[in-house]
């Protein structure tokens, strides 16, 4: 049976751990901040060039907001993962009563806590230095949200079971999977930018769908709730997918004696 008790405990392991380090902070704040500021600087740039035509360009702002959500989501989960290989502690968590599920479900919720905490820094900071108003996406900030976070805890799962499949050898693969698939998600420019062969994949991407409906409400547009609901779907069913190939390959470390290794 699932215990919330011990969801509450993990997670108050992830606060102390967090709380008492001042350089997990950092990491945290820092690296949002000066995306916000490189890609908010370049933004004011263009705009200057290109002459200062109302709305152009302003879409990277959001555009690298929306980003965070979903990186900060898989980093929480597949980097919370390997601090626990780090420290030696991977096997002295799974020797205690946590499940599986209990154990991810900490990782996916300390994911929204962070996304969470990187969007009520990046939007302020936004209408600060640039006077971008990331309200005016209204409704759909929420689903926007929503389907970024779903993402970015599926693509921490595929990375968390590809580390226990192939060891501390695919460790980079925690930071590398997100940009990867960055150039295909269309999240600074339209997918028609995309050579035809490739649009079909980004269209296969959940990500894809926020990013163009951003910049569609960013240009007067209305979004279509069919993509929406695509998008919504497409998750639900990578989401699953990447839960099932989690389990089982857990399940097959177990086995062999992968998760010791993992521990040495």
């Amino acid at each position: 049976m699932i215990s919330f008790a011990r969801i509450k405990g993990l997670l108050l392991r992830y606060y102390f751990c967090y709380s008492r380090s001042t350089f997990r902070i950092m990491d945290i704040v820092f690296w949002p901040v000066m995306d916000l500021l490189v890609w908010g600087f370049l933004t004011m740039y263009m705009l200057k060039v290109s002459g200062g035509v109302p709305g152009l360009f302003t879409y990277l702002i959001g555009s690298v907001i929306l980003w965070n959500v979903l990186y900060r989501a898989q980093q929480a989960v597949s980097v919370s993962f390997l601090e626990d290989v780090w420290s030696r502690n991977f096997i002295n968590i799974f020797v205690a009563p946590v499940k599986t599920f209990e154990f991810v479900a900490a990782t996916c919720i300390a994911g929204l806590i962070q996304s969470v905490a990187v969007a009520a820094i990046m939007v302020p900071l936004a209408w600060f230095f640039y006077q971008y108003n990331f309200g005016t996406l209204g409704f759909f900030m929420i689903p926007f949200f929503i389907n970024l976070l779903l993402m970015g805890w599926t693509l921490g799962l595929i990375t968390t079971a590809m580390i226990i499949r192939w060891g501390h050898q695919a460790e980079a693969l925690a930071w590398a999977i997100p940009f990867l698939l960055q150039p295909l998600c269309a999240v600074f420019y339209p997918v028609e930018v995309l050579p035809a062969w490739l649009r079909a994949v980004s269209l296969c991407i959940p990500a894809t769908y926020v990013f163009e409906g951003m910049r569609t409400i960013l240009k007067g547009g209305a979004f279509s709730m069919k993509d929406l609901w695509l998008s919504m779907a497409l998750n639900l069913l990578y989401a699953i997918l990447a839960a099932a190939l989690f389990e089982h390959l857990f399940n097959e470390a177990r086995k062999n004696g992968k998760l010791t290794k993992l521990n040495t």
